[in-house]
Formats: structure tokens, sequence, C-alpha cells
């Protein structure tokens, strides 16, 4: 991780633009932009050719792909496809060996780290809770970095238990005290604090029970409905990925193989699509409803 650890990664990843309101009808306050000057309306976020070598290893190798503006952008592959590095090369964990990334329009390598990350959310599988925090603390703790006054931590701590469906009084818990599912929440939470323009995710369902998993699948995609940032979801799963994604890139041992929408993945004569078809078997159409059923 470029040397960060995993919560001084999960720290810097944390502030932005936009007001909210929740699909559960919560309005929430505007809170500070990103300073990053915005380019084009699309892409939001761009590979132009990326590639990444480490300790000999060809990890990635020229990538081109771009997100646009408020869509759900999933990174589908097995585990050594790539994904979780082209994730963490978007906030710059770790730094591409060749190539350009720009975001917002601006070289993301010719800008300040901190500032870069002002405009970026981060969850992942493991939550990466402060486990000597409370639950206030953990979601509230980008905001006191960023100097926010006592009173609106704690009415933005208010506001996001509520937004991620957790009652107030679970505030005053400790992360050891949570479900698994609670702490995921409490983890999207957290990323959310400064209200981002950009959310990352590297499979942040990926260790729940098959219950929980659907349950915050089905909020995700109703939150992202009325939020519409700009998100980019790693999974190994199809059917999350036709779910949760307005697009799916597929990705195979370092390379970009095909990006589609899940209606046509479904249909693709590409011989790696097909074979993860034809691998998740039946119901996957409904699965393709984005979420609607």
């Amino acid at each position: 991780m470029s040397g960060l650890s995993l919560g001084e990664a999960l720290i810097a990843n944390q502030t932005g633009p936009d007001g909210i309101v929740s699909s559960w009808g919560v309005a929430l306050t505007p809170v500070c932009c990103a300073e990053m000057e915005s380019g084009a309306a699309n892409p939001v976020i761009e590979f132009r050719d990326v590639s990444y070598r480490v300790d000999g290893t060809q990890v990635l190798c020229s990538l081109n792909l771009e997100v646009a503006r408020g869509e759900t952008l999933v990174l589908l592959g097995r585990s050594g496809s790539g994904k979780t590095t082209t994730l963490k090369l978007v906030n710059r964990l770790v730094t591409q060996t060749s190539g350009e990334i720009f975001v917002n329009g601006s070289r993301h390598s010719e800008v300040d780290v901190i500032r870069l990350r002002r405009g970026i959310g981060y969850v992942i599988q493991e939550v990466g809770l402060f486990p000597h925090f409370t639950v206030a603390k953990n979601i509230g703790l980008v905001p006191k970095i960023e100097g926010w006054k006592e009173e609106r931590i704690s009415g933005r701590v208010s506001e996001l238990l509520q937004l991620v469906g957790l009652p107030l009084e679970i505030a005053s818990r400790y992360p050891h005290q949570l479900s698994g599912g609670q702490r995921q929440r409490v983890g999207v939470a957290r990323a959310l604090a400064a209200d981002p323009e950009i959310l990352l995710m590297d499979e942040p369902f990926g260790a729940l029970d098959p219950l929980t998993r659907d349950e915050l699948q089905r909020e995700l995609f109703l939150l992202q409905k009325r939020l519409h940032k700009t998100v980019v979801f790693v999974t190994h799963d199809l059917r999350e990925a036709l779910r949760l994604g307005s697009r799916i890139a597929l990705m195979e041992a370092g390379k970009l193989v095909t990006v589609l929408a899940p209606s046509e993945f479904l249909k693709s004569d590409d011989p790696w699509a097909s074979a993860y078809v034809r691998a998740f078997g039946d119901g996957l159409e409904s699965a393709a409803n984005r979420g609607a059923s």
C-alpha cells in the first residue's frame, strides 16, 4: 500500500461534494467539496494505457478504461486478474509503472495525494474499523481531521447512521459489539462521512452470509439510485456484478477483456464472458434486472 497502513489508507480516502437525500428519505446536510477542478462531464476516471509491474510480475497490462459520472462500474474477475490493483491505482495506494490516470480531467499524479483522496471514499471487505473507537468516532474521524466542530460531526454521524439503516443508539458501541453486516454498514457510512464524489468498493460484501449480503446489495442499489456517486466496485461474483453494475468490466490475467452492460454481458459471445455465464448457471436474468426484483 505504498507505505500506508490500512487505517491510514482508509483515513486518507474520505471527503467530497454535493448534498444527499438517502433512499430511506433522510435529508443530509451538504458538506465540504473536494477542491479538484472538474473536467468534462465524462469520464470522471480514465485509464490510458496503464500497466503495473511489481517484483518482476506483470500485474496489469495496457489498461484503457473510462468511468462515467454517476455510474457503478463493476470490475469482475478471478483472483489475480488485476481488479484490486486497478482500484488502488485510482487513489494512489499503488502507482502505475507506465501510462496515465486522470480523475476529473486532471492527471492524478500531478494532484496532491491528500487533495485527490478528499474526493474518494474507500470501502473494503475487512471494513478496517478502529477497534478502540466507538461507531461515532469511526464515522466522524475524517470530519474531525478536517476540523469540523463537534456539533456538526455529531449531526453528520446521526444522518449517516440513518442513511445506512442503523439505529442511532449504535453510535456508542464498539466494532466488536456489532454483527458483520452492521460493521459493513458503518464502513460505508465512514466512507461517505465527508460526501465523496467517488466511491471505491473492494468486495465489501464478500465475507457476509448470503442473506445479509443480499440485503446490503439491495440497499446499496437503492442508495446509489439517489446518490448518483461514481462507484468502482470489485467482485468475483457475476450475480453481484449484474445486480449492481451499470457496466461490467471483465478482467483476466491483468488485462481488460470486455466492458458491457449487464444485459449485453449475458448475451455476449466473448469466450470469457460466456464462461462466466455458464459457470453461474440459471437465474442471471433476474439479477440483471438491476436490483428491481
